[in-house]
């Protein structure tokens, strides 16, 4: 098969990773890609929200199969186009990705699902908004409706903190993705992340996990895209996950099949879980990065077979093989992220980081230079490793960590602490 994988990230690198190790893979290609696909993969520049321009280079390479990873194309209807001329692709459609795009999609579907989640309000202009904050009181949870490269969160422990959390949103400070917020209950609990396969009828889980949001040491400092990964998530017990299952999941994909946008693709639920009850924060509408990340140093080859049987429907007879394994990933961050950070700065060490089914440095936002690899991004590298016990995948992951020779970068320390305290 020729395979094209939308984007250019740490995620976009580990389904890579994965699917170049299964035999039904004869060519690859990512676009845009980043320093380290490029090793593995064809890396063609593209504008991956541009439905026209990818459908003719699609067309005249034979690409059999099209994995969209980020959530900007997703947003941009690219499946849509894709699947208009009949072109297999993963990923859902633009108005099924509204259970990422739009945070009150997504509240009015719970609403019509009953789906356990967070009393909210939703709001179109700042004074409303000031208003209801004002009345709940904190600790509350200001979100921006809309895509905003997962900052779009502010959970505010103060009032002052609320409110200037409004001023920048209803100020665009985001783009249009703060045009309009939903404001929430802080829900109290562990969060943990649930991925799903769904192709529109049928669902599959395919693993749990738990990030790391915040930027410092103990869960400090500002939210990020995520600092760090870990799979399985121990909070997520068979009994829990069967319930998330049963009361989020499964009337989720119903109610997008009753209102004709059924829902295919991966579906990444994030829980908060309390006294063994979880309760929907967010839908995302792709793998998490960098959790997937981890996901596919666990799953391996398997997961292009999967990822078939999601895009044609066959999810019923699929079966997913998980080994009895860890895995852990530690993100290297530009100096400065998630506020402004400097590009162009050389990594040095790559080259003696291990590489194999069970270490594997994944790149986020590098490129290749004459001088050698440098940061082009926020957060640039994914160290990740797999072992028998959490233990063991966290400590090989840290001697990865160390082997880097980077002084613009900085990392977290503590991935893995609430597994492992």
């Amino acid at each position: 098969m020729n395979i094209l994988i939308l984007g250019g990230g740490g995620r976009e690198h580990s389904l890579a990773w994965a699917i170049a190790q299964n035999p039904k893979c004869d060519r690859l290609i990512v676009s845009p890609g980043n320093a380290g696909t490029a090793n593995l993969a064809e890396c063609i520049a593209m504008n991956i929200v541009d439905g026209d321009e990818i459908l003719t280079f699609v067309k005249d390479n034979s690409i059999d199969f099209v994995i969209i990873g980020p959530e900007a194309p997703l947003a941009a209807g690219i499946a849509d186009v894709l699947r208009s001329e009949d072109v297999l692709c993963f990923g859902p459609s633009q108005a099924a990705a509204q259970l990422e795009s739009s945070k009150f999609f997504t509240k009015s579907v719970c609403d019509a699902a009953k789906v356990p989640t967070a009393v909210y309000g939703h709001f179109t202009d700042k004074q409303s908004a000031q208003d209801y904050v004002k009345k709940m009181g904190v600790p509350i949870v200001v979100k921006a409706d809309g895509l905003a490269a997962g900052k779009g969160v502010i959970v505010a422990m103060t009032l002052l903190e609320a409110l200037e959390a409004l001023d920048d949103m209803f100020g665009h400070e985001l783009g249009r993705a703060g045009a309009e917020v939903v404001i929430e209950e802080f829900m109290q609990g562990e969060e943990a992340s649930y991925f799903i396969l769904c192709d529109g009828t049928d669902v599959l889980a395919i693993g749990t996990a738990q990030d790391h949001k915040r930027v410092g040491d103990g869960d400090t400092g500002p939210n990020t895209g995520g600092m760090g990964a870990y799979s399985p998530a121990p909070v997520l017990t068979d009994q829990i996950a069967q319930k998330a299952m049963d009361e989020i999941i499964k009337p989720t994909v119903a109610e997008m099949a009753r209102r004709g946008t059924p829902y295919t693709g991966v579906l990444y639920a994030g829980l908060m879980i309390k006294d063994g009850a979880p309760r929907l924060v967010e839908y995302n509408a792709r793998f998490g990065d960098p959790e997937c990340q981890v996901l596919m140093m666990r799953l391996g080859a398997q997961v292009l077979d999967l990822l078939l049987a999601c895009a044609e429907g066959r999810l019923a007879q699929a079966r997913v093989n998980w080994a009895d394994d860890h895995a852990l990933t530690v993100v290297l961050a530009a100096e400065g992220y998630p506020k402004s950070y400097d590009k162009g700065s050389l990594i040095l060490g790559l080259n003696t980081i291990e590489s194999s089914s069970k270490a594997m440095c994944f790149h986020a936002g590098t490129s290749q230079s004459e001088t050698g690899i440098t940061a082009q991004g926020g957060r640039v590298l994914n160290m990740t490793a797999r072992a028998e016990t959490l233990e063991d995948a966290r400590k090989k992951a840290y001697e990865m960590v160390r082997q880097v020779d980077w002084p613009e970068g900085f990392y977290r320390s503590d991935i893995g602490w609430r597994a492992l305290s």
